[in-house]
């Protein structure tokens, strides 16, 4: 699967200064997801967790309408459907390019894409301890 291809569907991230998109691209059983952004904050550690919301809505401060982790399966917390590996900030970009056979791109469009101000802890029940929502995006089909 190469990047030149069209995506199945992307969100387009925003929260203050932070901007990007993630692409989705559907192969036959597993979707590659591409995320390029900018604007993130200077941090400790420049780790950022990255995870599917179940909610549909980036509206309101602290993006209070996209509900908990993409989780269709109610597994814990890392093994949600939408957990994702996380973001590295280098000077405030990070890129990312992950494989998952977690979910297809149709069963996520809709719901949203969000970026913590801390790591994930990969342990904390429900949501790793991951620090506030700072960024947000709707998948939409592309």
């Amino acid at each position: 699967m190469t990047q030149n291809k069209i995506p199945t569907a992307v969100a387009y991230i925003s929260g203050g200064r932070i901007r990007g998109t993630v692409k989705f691209f559907q192969n036959c059983s597993s979707v590659l997801i591409v995320a390029e952004i900018s604007g993130l904050p200077e941090t400790e550690t420049g780790f950022f967790a990255f995870h599917i919301h179940e909610g549909s809505d980036c509206c309101g401060n602290g993006f209070p309408n996209t509900g908990g982790h993409y989780n269709p399966c109610r597994r814990e917390h890392p093994k949600h459907a939408g957990d994702l590996p996380p973001l590295l900030s280098a000077d405030g970009n990070a890129y990312l390019s992950v494989v998952t056979d977690r979910f297809n791109v149709n069963e996520v469009i809709g719901r949203t894409v969000v970026i913590h101000g801390k790591p994930d802890d990969f342990t904390t029940q429900p949501a790793g301890n991951a620090g506030t929502k700072i960024a947000c995006g709707i998948i939409r089909r592309a």
